[in-house]
């Protein structure tokens, strides 16, 4: 070991952030090893690599005692001080006892510390990086598909898209860009393993940050998303300013943003629906593309009873439940969705006909004119 290998040092600190002085502490331990495995000893030893030069030394250690045991490891007090009279018990003496031939073993010691711990250093840098991004958007190439596994490089490291986070008939192909969502970084022995998903709902409201500037500069705020991937979700937004329009801004013109996204998700209905404050309207607004004529409340159990024209029934029911079951998750509320002539018949027999045929006049008239139930922003 010269100044040379000092200098390269120093280099691999600038280039990859690992200190100097990490690094030939790293190196001492592992020539200390080195010297115990290759020369047998059994004595304590120190090895030392001097900061300027880059010449390393070892040293024997002998601590300084009345009654010797172990004359490896121990000295007398008298002896010690025939090398230095300053010595006293429990004192630690030393004597360099570097092998002639360790040069070789050093240097091939020293390499192979700094590899690893460069490794290490990378393996570092690259958790770091994307465990601060953990919840944000990744673009990669599929790298390959083992047993179901998607593989998707991400220029020094790769992403895994396991079978549970992959949408249903999505294609996978070698080569194809893909874009996905981080759920999870994991630190282990060899790379981060860094779990990707298409499928959560986290990935619709990125997409519509990077499609929706008015989203990005906080001017429209994305509530809630409910999403069943591959098939439909619901977005509720809200605009902070009373100029902006939180589902124009959304569906973009001629719809140009949201069928970027649906593209994207490769024909994912979107339903894009302005939140409101009030559970009874969003919840209306909810069920869209579906005409809703009432609405009734339970707070306490967060349970709303909506009342529909018999013909859109079905509609807001959606195909196999799927429309209901979405503005559940998007409102957060048990909805229980009812016709008109359902509800005339409970009223009927709750005694109640006069008072309800009265409430869904006022209703009507209360929803009719709401933008939020407009069917052009369902996309």
């Amino acid at each position: 070991m010269n100044t040379e290998f000092l200098d390269a040092l120093n280099d691999l600190e600038k280039e990859k952030g690992i200190a100097v002085g990490v690094l030939l502490e790293a190196i001492e331990a592992a020539l200390l090893s080195a010297y115990k495995r290759n020369f047998g000893s059994l004595q304590n030893a120190r090895v030392h690599i001097d900061r300027d030069t880059g010449s390393f030394k070892v040293y024997s250690q002998r601590t300084v005692t009345d009654e010797v045991t172990d004359a490896r490891q121990e000295i007398t007090l008298g002896e010690a001080r025939e090398i230095d009279p300053r010595y006293d018990l429990g004192d630690i003496v030393e004597n360099e006892v570097t092998p002639r031939n360790f040069g070789r073993i050093a240097a091939q010691t020293a390499k192979q510390v700094v590899v690893q711990r460069i490794r290490e250093a990378e393996r570092n840098i690259i958790y770091e990086e994307f465990a601060n991004r953990e919840g944000d958007i990744i673009t990669g190439v599929i790298q390959r598909v083992e047993q179901k596994n998607v593989f998707i490089e991400l220029g020094k490291t790769e992403a895994i898209l396991t079978p549970s986070e992959q949408m249903s008939g999505e294609d996978y192909r070698q080569g194809t860009r893909v874009k996905a969502y981080i759920v999870e970084v994991k630190k282990t022995n060899k790379a981060p393993q860094i779990i990707v998903s298409r499928t959560h709902p986290g990935l619709l409201k990125r997409l519509f940050e990077l499609e929706v500037p008015e989203l990005y500069e906080g001017v429209v705020e994305l509530k809630a998303v409910a999403r069943e991937a591959g098939y439909r979700s619901k977005i509720a937004v809200y605009s902070r300013d009373e100029n902006v329009d939180p589902v124009g801004a959304c569906v973009g013109p001629k719809g140009m943003r949201v069928q970027s996204i649906v593209n994207e998700l490769n024909g994912e209905k979107i339903d894009i629906i302005k939140w409101n404050p009030d559970p009874s309207k969003f919840v209306a607004a909810s069920l869209s593309p579906a005409k809703v004529v009432a609405v009734e409340i339970w707070d306490e159990e967060k349970v709303a009873r909506v009342i529909v024209p018999d013909y859109q029934l079905s509609l807001a029911i959606g195909k196999e439940g799927q429309n209901a079951r979405l503005a559940a998750k998007l409102t957060n509320w048990k909805i229980d969705i009812k016709s008109e002539s359902q509800m005339e018949e409970i009223y009927q027999q709750e005694g109640y006909e006069d008072d309800y045929l009265q409430e869904k006049g006022d209703e009507q008239e209360d929803y009719s004119g709401e933008d939020f139930l407009n069917e052009d922003y369902v996309k």
